[in-house]
């Protein structure tokens, strides 16, 4: 990721401006960045980004543990729900964007995802919309997903540093319909299929 790393840090800047353009949806949202590698950064924790000054810039760092982010999600999810309820908010269920460029280096990672998606288990279970660039496979990137319609992987041969861009811009535009959609009567995760993406479950 170190050579396209700023085209993710753009993306990130471009959904910040875009939300700020949206304030009606953006007072809806609450924002948060996580970085994994052996270990989960936080980078952004709940933001009202209509009151940030400025997007994280986000850094590469080492390996690709899936159980390290599902495992944190596991912890913070049901925290932030708690603390947006203590402060009035009405929570739906929160959607979680993974973004890879490989393969999990670790494993038992799939038992950890079970238990974050497991509305049993973990309160305020996420949907997870997942996307596959560079080494990442479709069918590691069907198996994040929560739903068939959840999981993208970029076409064979496309730019990761384009890929990356293209997710960032679906990204902005799914926050900005989905916030749209919390003031509706019939409140829905819309989902943006990025440019360049097929659905992984096409992908044989």
């Amino acid at each position: 990721m170190t050579k396209v790393m700023g085209q993710l840090n753009e993306g990130l800047r471009s959904l910040h401006e875009a939300l700020l353009g949206e304030p009606m949806a953006a007072a809806k949202v609450r924002f948060s960045v996580l970085g994994f590698s052996e270990t989960v950064l936080e980078h952004l924790r709940l933001a009202d980004l209509r009151h940030a000054e400025e997007m994280p810039e986000l850094k590469p760092r080492g390996r690709t543990s899936y159980g390290a982010a599902f495992g944190d999600l596991r912890q913070r999810i049901p925290a932030d729900v708690d603390v947006l309820k203590a402060e009035g908010f009405t929570v739906h269920r929160p959607a979680v964007f993974f973004l890879s460029d490989g393969q999990p280096t670790d494993k038992g990672w799939l038992e950890v995802h079970r238990q974050l998606i497991d509305r049993n288990v973990t309160k305020g279970a996420p949907n997870i919309v997942a996307c596959g660039i560079g080494d990442a496979q479709a069918a590691t990137i069907r198996q994040v997903a929560t739903r068939d319609e959840y999981g993208f992987i970029a076409n064979a041969g496309t730019d990761v540093g384009a890929s990356i861009a293209r997710f960032c811009t679906a990204l902005t535009k799914s926050i900005v319909e989905s916030g749209r959609s919390l003031g509706s009567a019939q409140p829905e995760l819309v989902v943006e299929r990025p440019q360049g993406f097929r659905m992984a479950i096409d992908v044989v």
